[in-house]
Formats: structure tokens, sequence, C-alpha cells
């Protein structure tokens, strides 16, 4: 494992920044650059762009590079950018990393190929290939639910011993998966393990854990920051206090709506209330109607106040 390249000292909470659009191939390059500024004043660690949330899947490439370019330009070197670049094909993926490293982008992340289910030494293959032909550090991405492939924690240690594999954010919501990671990685941290569950990020941060990639601080990201504070100096007490603050958040937005795509869209229209950014989403995801819309209302209105 490779421990001088400082990305390795990236720890606290990195937000998967949605992709900020005005309409289902355009852009809101304002808005991109309002929520930069948004999670920055919230104290992130850093800007996780391209993920689940950033709705990578749904995005044309010339999208995807406008909204790295326009990030990281608004980011201008003040916390590490972070750019997902998942795809089905290995040569598309290497091609958004060398664009990425371009703007000065800080690493990336990268999810299991989706459709086809990979074995353990097919993924190993897979991820050393991309290691060693991408120019930035890289984080696996563990995605089972959408990609069908579980990263083991032994492919993950096999994978940790790449120059270029610097970490890993779990989105499984497997408690047992990521605390045998934890015990894996307990001699070696400077392998960065990340909790994609916002609920679950308090918790293994006590553990050890480097951090959360929080959807939720897109919105509040000061609440989230707080809480890992306080779980890194192993403050039990006030850990449990603000957990329950920052639990507010997902209780009252993402609950609203019938469809897998409801947590984007809570997330969108609270930031489209706060007049931050568009609330418009990539087809095949289409936005909320007035008596959603009234009910995200409501809800930033709590939080608002619970979390002033």
């Amino acid at each position: 494992m490779n421990s001088n390249n400082p990305i390795f000292q990236l720890k606290g909470i990195v937000p998967p920044m949605i992709t900020p659009l005005t309409d289902t191939d355009t852009l809101d390059v304002k808005g991109v650059n309002n929520l930069v500024e948004h999670l920055i004043s919230g104290g992130v660690s850093g800007i996780f762009i391209l993920g689940t949330t950033g709705e990578a899947q749904h995005l044309s490439i010339n999208i995807k590079k406008e909204l790295i370019k326009h990030t990281c330009l608004a980011v201008n070197g003040r916390v590490p950018v972070l750019v997902g670049i998942t795809d089905t094909s290995v040569y598309e993926s290497i091609k958004l990393a060398e664009f990425a490293a371009e703007y000065k982008a800080a690493a990336l992340v990268a999810a299991p190929p989706y459709y086809f289910a990979l074995g353990q030494p097919e993924l190993i293959e897979y991820y050393e290939l991309l290691a060693d032909k991408c120019p930035l550090p890289l984080y696996l991405y563990n995605m089972p639910s959408h990609t069908k492939t579980m990263i083991d924690p032994d492919t993950v240690l096999a994978l940790s011993k790449h120059k270029n594999i610097i970490g890993l954010k779990d989105s499984s919501a497997n408690g047992v998966y990521f605390c045998k990671l934890l015990t894996l990685f307990r001699d070696h941290p400077e392998f960065g393990l990340f909790v994609g569950p916002e609920e679950m990020m308090a918790s293994v941060v006590l553990l050890g854990a480097h951090g959360g990639v929080s959807g939720g601080a897109n919105v509040y990201p000061r609440i989230f920051v707080d809480v890992y504070n306080s779980a890194a100096e192993k403050n039990v007490d006030k850990t449990i206090e603000l957990q329950d603050k920052m639990m507010a958040v997902s209780k009252e937005l993402y609950g609203i709506g019938r469809f897998g795509s409801s947590y984007i869209k809570g997330i969108k229209t609270a930031l489209a209330l706060k007049g931050i950014c568009s609330d418009f989403l990539a087809q095949p995801f289409n936005l909320f109607k007035d008596p959603e819309k009234e009910k995200v209302k409501s809800a930033v209105a709590k939080l608002d106040n619970l979390l002033k």
C-alpha cells in the first residue's frame, strides 16, 4: 500500500454532490457554483461528483465533462474533488479519468461494472487494469444493490496492495461487512474507509472509519460535519445528541414520494427551495409534482428550525 500520497489524509464528510441541471441535458452552471460554495462553507472535507446521488448513469458524457470542469474550477483547490468514473466499459472510465486529471481532480471513484455480475477474480483483474491506466488515485465503490457485485473483504485487501488504490466507499448498508473491513485494515490506517449510508456514519467513525459520503450533506452540510467531528473525537455523548438531529434529515426528506428516486428528488427540491440550484432531474427520473413539493417545503421549514 502506498502511504506517500497526500490524498490518504482525506477524512471527514465528502458529500456525493447532486448534479444541478436546468433541463435533462443542460448543466446548471450557476447552481454548481452556488452548491460548491454552500458545501465548502459548511465545512466539508471534499466533494464527490458523478456518484449515485449525482445521477451519473443517466448523464451524457458532455454533461459529465461539464460537471467535472465547472466543479473543479469552482472548488479551485480548496478541498479535494473526487470524480466517479463507473461505467460498463473500462476504457470509457479511463477516458473520463484522464479528463478529470486535466482539471486537477484529486481522486477517482469506481464501482464494479454493472449489468453482468462479476466474480471476485474478474473484479481484481478489472480494478488492477483500471488502477494501472488511471492518472489519479482510485477509491473502490461497493454498491451491490445497483451493480449486482459485492466487493468481498478479501478482494478489498488484495486490491489495497496496488499503489494506486487508496480506499473504499461502501454503500451496501451492511454493518457486518464494514466492521470486517475496519478489522482487516486496523494496522493500515492509510487505506481510506468511507461509508455511504449516513445513518451509519457516526457509529463507524467511532470505530475508526475515515468519514462519510452523506447525501443529506448536500442540503445541511454543517450537521454532518459536526457529527463526524464529535465521533472522530470519541465524544460519545455529544455524538448521540447530534446524531438525533442528523437523523431528522433522512426522516423528513427521503420518504416523500413513492419511488427509489425520491431520495434524490427530496434533496434537489430542498436545494431549489433554498435558492441554491434547480431541481431538474435527468431522464428517466422526473420532478416532484406540487403536492410532493409542498411536503418538502414543510420538511425544510422544520429542519431549518431544528438545525439552526
